[in-house]
């Protein structure tokens, strides 16, 4: 894992993590190789930073659920567990805007319209298929890009 932070965007990541640079609180680019174990270390450094910083008071639980699934997911499905694969995790903290976290993962992407509600007929008793839904229903806004490979998820 890897766990880079600063107060203002430098040359080489603000593309990757921009979130209204000149008002950002916090930004880290966390890199991980897709391994289950590596999901939680990582999730609990960046959570400790963000409730050290208090980017988001109050909304922290959400938070970290959200980033734990979506980061799952990407190791899961992105990268399937493959440990010679790199995940990209940015977060930044607008003091207007909130909190913003990208995942990014370099599978071959997906369809989130596609997938099955998880909350209707039989899909209920499945053991599986809740991430994005519980990550649509934690989050103030959710978009995918790149064919899917990307999520961009925000709290305000």
């Amino acid at each position: 894992m890897e766990l880079t932070s600063g107060n203002q965007p430098d040359g080489g990541e603000s593309a990757a993590c921009d979130f209204q640079p000149e008002k950002l609180l916090l930004k880290l680019k966390v890199t991980l190789m897709a391994d289950r174990k590596a999901v939680d270390p990582v999730v609990q450094g960046v959570m400790g930073i963000v409730r050290q910083m208090q980017c988001a008071p109050g909304k922290e639980d959400d938070i970290e659920l959200a980033l734990a699934e979506a980061l799952a997911n990407a190791v899961v499905h992105g990268c399937q567990c493959d440990t010679e694969k790199i995940i990209e995790c940015c977060v930044a903290c607008d003091e207007n805007r909130g909190m913003l976290i990208i995942v990014r993962d370099p599978g071959p992407g997906f369809d989130p319209a596609a997938l099955p509600c998880p909350v209707v007929g039989q899909n209920l008793y499945s053991n599986h298929g809740r991430g994005i839904f519980l990550i649509n229903q934690l989050m103030d806004e959710v978009k995918f890009l790149n064919n899917g490979t990307e999520i961009h998820m925000v709290k305000r």
